[in-house]
């Protein structure tokens, strides 16, 4: 039997939580997160969108695009309580519900409690449900796979349900360039492009092999992923047990300045995950990996959960940083775990 499985994403969640409870921002470029100069956007209303002003910004960026930015202070606590009434609403229609963050999930309707057939018509009415009740709206991906459905989430942003049918699967995503497939991010793409690859038909017609030789274990889930192919379950309860960041680079790191706005990239897009999954960890692990293909981590935990502050994982980085040999780096992640002991993957394409 086919799946039918919906990937529910919040339409700028934090942002739009803070526009509905104060009247006075509706209509007014706004993000939640720190003004000050080391301070990073964790959510960007779609008016902050408007002037290039995105998620995991530099606050002092997201300044310069746009000098009247309205700065609001999260409300972790809000949003935590916001999220389990959208979850309530889930849990009327099915069991299976994977929650990825706050503002996203994954659901399974194959077998549905109202017997609901279409599982576009079910994505409606939960989108509705949630502008109804809460004054929120959100976007739907329906498809047969986790994967696909997370691509069609994204694709008619806000308040949008995007299909994709086993039948026009493979049209879609061969006709998709190699910037949009989900998990592949700039230092991929430079790398895809130089390879000759822009887009999923170029994608697709590589072999596993050559996909390997290049990416190493991410060829193999490029290669599945541009077929349509992920039999991953929908799991419930999913605990989080990390939270990490890592960039390849098209050109190895040597210098000393390189590798400062390299670190300084990683905390960027790190510290609004942390803030999304509102994750606390208490374990820092620092992985890299050399020019001869060589890795290496270094790990410290400490005695409390680290704060969500860049300056602080900045330091600390280059604390186990230092720890390092001198070597030219092709790639380099950090990880926040909930113990020491654990999962340490990075979020992949799949994740």
């Amino acid at each position: 039997m086919t799946r039918k499985i919906l990937h529910v994403d919040m339409d700028a969640f934090f942002a739009q939580v803070e526009q509905r409870d104060h009247p006075q921002y509706r209509g007014h470029p706004l993000v939640v997160g720190s003004p000050e100069r080391r301070g990073v956007v964790a959510a960007a209303s779609y008016e902050a969108r408007k002037f290039g002003v995105y998620s995991a910004m530099p606050s002092s960026i997201a300044q310069q695009k746009c000098d009247h930015l309205i700065f609001v202070s999260p409300r972790f606590d809000v949003y935590r309580d916001v999220s389990l009434a959208i979850r309530a609403i889930f849990a009327r229609f099915t069991e299976l519900i994977e929650p990825l963050s706050l503002d996203e999930a994954y659901l399974d309707v194959t077998h549905n409690f109202i017997n609901e057939r279409s599982a576009t018509r079910l994505a409606q009415t939960i989108q509705n449900l949630i502008l109804e009740e809460l004054n929120l709206t959100c976007s739907v991906g329906v498809s047969y796979n986790k994967f696909l459905a997370k691509m069609a989430s994204g694709m008619q942003k806000p308040f949008g349900i995007t299909v994709i049918t086993p039948k026009h699967s493979q049209a879609f995503l061969e006709a998709l360039p190699i910037a949009k497939f989900y998990g592949v991010g700039e230092q991929t793409t430079k790398k895809m492009h130089a390879l000759g690859i822009y887009d999923g038909k170029d994608l697709k017609a590589r072999s596993r092999e050559e996909l390997k030789l290049h990416f190493g274990k991410a060829g193999e889930t490029y290669y599945r992923c541009v077929r349509g192919q992920d039999d991953r379950p929908v799991t419930p309860n999913r605990p989080t047990k990390s939270v990490g960041a890592e960039q390849t680079y098209a050109t190895d790191l040597i210098e000393q300045h390189d590798i400062a706005e390299a670190i300084d990239e990683i905390i960027h897009i790190l510290l609004p995950r942390l803030m999304r999954e509102n994750f606390h960890g208490q374990t820092l692990t620092l992985k890299v990996r050399f020019a001869d293909f060589t890795s290496m981590t270094r790990s410290k935990t400490f005695s409390t959960p680290i704060p969500h502050d860049a300056k602080l994982l900045t330091a600390y980085f280059w604390q186990l940083f230092a720890l390092l040999p001198k070597a030219p780096i092709r790639l380099m992640g950090l990880t926040l775990q909930s113990e020491q002991e654990g999962f340490t993957q990075q979020l992949s394409l799949f994740d």
